[in-house]
């Protein structure tokens, strides 16, 4: 198999991406195409430039013909909430962006997974699966793994120990509905709230508090924003585990944003649940047993969400 990519989009978000598939080397050849050719062409020369002391790898800019043969396309294209526009303003604005793309790049790479970036991402996710024709596996939507990441980082630094011995997922919207399913969170496979007990930790508390953890990973984004001016490091990291994923064909459980099709009784949104990624994109899902107070978490989640499709023009 091959490893090319194609990433539409070259701002901030892009361009750090084709940086981190570089040098990861989980892409052998990565083509950057933005409607802005020469800020694409730009970055793509930068990074080449850099090549020397990474993996192999053939990095260019291009248009949407060069995307062909592509193994996966990444879509950051769209743009930023602007002062005083609305969600919904946003939403429609990018949904009229994606719609424009979608035909430019299935017409050239029908068999590529694809990886939606942009946001508002459960709803692009969901508008590329209704409106490209492609089949629901080839779709992922980075959804909620990059709040997972910022859960399991947290967690790690409460408890003081590494990221790889954190078991947690954020589900639902990538957005103000997101939940942990606190039932299902382990480290090294003790349920995490004996774990923190077992540290002298008060659960729920002022020592390990399941509320303040949640709150600190759903501002994340807004904090960095307000710091730096915008967030592209943690995503770029995320976007590339789910190439590594795809490209190795080893079955691993993300939480990532598809199309639901009855989980948990939800059936006509995307959202994220842990989904098996591997080569082809998803190939099946983990129904995962939810206390019921979860399960209503996701449903109100999937009907917030619900709410914005019915107001956009798709």
């Amino acid at each position: 198999m091959g490893r090319k990519v194609t990433i539409i989009g070259a701002g901030s978000v892009g361009a750090t991406i084709a940086y981190t598939l570089a040098v990861s080397g989980n892409a052998s050849e990565v083509v950057l195409i933005d409607i802005n050719e020469q800020k694409a062409f730009g970055e793509a020369m930068d990074i080449r430039q850099g090549a020397p002391f990474t993996p192999p790898i053939n990095i260019y800019s291009g248009d949407y013909p060069d995307a062909k043969n592509s193994d996966i396309v990444i879509v950051t294209s769209g743009i930023a909430r602007r002062p005083g526009q609305s969600r919904l303003d946003l939403a429609q604005t990018n949904v009229d962006i994606i719609k424009s793309i979608i035909p430019k790049i299935t017409s050239v790479a029908p068999n590529a997974v694809y990886v939606i970036v942009s946001n508002p991402v459960d709803i692009l996710t969901y508008v590329f699966c209704r409106c490209s024709g492609l089949p629901e596996k080839q779709i992922i939507g980075s959804g909620a793994l990059l709040d997972t990441a910022r859960l399991r980082s947290r967690i790690a630094e409460t408890f003081s120990i590494s990221m790889q011995n954190v078991h947690a997922s954020v589900f639902g919207e990538h957005g103000d509905s997101s939940f942990v399913p606190w039932s299902l969170a382990t480290v090294s496979g003790t349920p995490i709230d004996m774990y923190a007990q077992s540290k002298g930790l008060e659960v729920d508390g002022s020592g390990f508090n399941h509320d303040e953890i949640e709150e600190y990973v759903r501002k994340s984004g807004s904090t960095i924003i307000t710091a730096k001016g915008a967030t592209y490091y943690a995503i770029a990291l995320t976007v590339n585990h789910i190439c590594s994923c795809v490209f190795r064909g080893i079955d691993t459980a993300l939480s990532v944003s598809t199309m639901m099709n009855g989980e948990y009784g939800i059936n006509d949104v995307c959202l994220s649940i842990l989904s098996i990624v591997g080569r082809g994109g998803v190939n099946g899902k983990l129904i995962s047993p939810l206390t019921e107070e979860e399960i209503a978490k996701l449903h109100y989640s999937a009907d917030k969400l619900r709410e914005v499709i019915d107001q956009l023009r798709i």
